[in-house]
């Protein structure tokens, strides 16, 4: 998998294998190996190559593409998938989503939108932080 992981990587950021080499301190054919599959990258590299892409650790190594066709999220964020909308409005949120989070049966979830953005739910204890990061983008916007 990380063979393909760090392809897929370099080309979303548009970067040679050259230029690769040159962040990592070693040549072109090396990248070329990992990206083969002929070889892999030790583990001070795959921390380095982590760092270049902005991704976790985990996820250069591991990250399987789904029929979705994402590829691996920027640290911090997460695709969890698809959730179908029930009769009366009910979704269930997937298992690592949940597990990510900290949400529990009875946690609180607060639902904002945005006629362009669209919807967000919002754990309610992270409710204050949304809001103070919604208020410093709106002061940023209005300078």
């Amino acid at each position: 998998m990380i063979s393909m992981n760090l392809k897929n990587l370099r080309t979303r950021h548009r970067l040679t294998q050259e230029e690769v080499a040159e962040h990592l301190n070693v040549s072109r054919q090396v990248i070329a190996k990992w990206e083969k599959g002929e070889s892999s990258p030790d583990i001070h590299h795959c921390m380095e190559l982590a760092r270049l892409y902005n991704v976790t650790l985990d996820n250069l190594v591991h990250f399987e593409e789904d029929e979705g066709g994402l590829g691996i999220p920027p640290k911090g964020k997460h695709f969890f998938g698809v959730a179908t909308i029930g009769e009366r409005g009910q979704i269930v949120i997937p298992k690592k989503a949940r597990e990510v989070f900290k949400l529990e049966a009875g946690g609180l979830l607060i639902i904002v939108g945005d006629d362009e953005r669209g919807l967000a739910l919002v754990p309610e204890r992270m409710m204050s932080g949304f809001f103070n990061l919604v208020k410093t983008t709106l002061d940023q916007e209005g300078e």
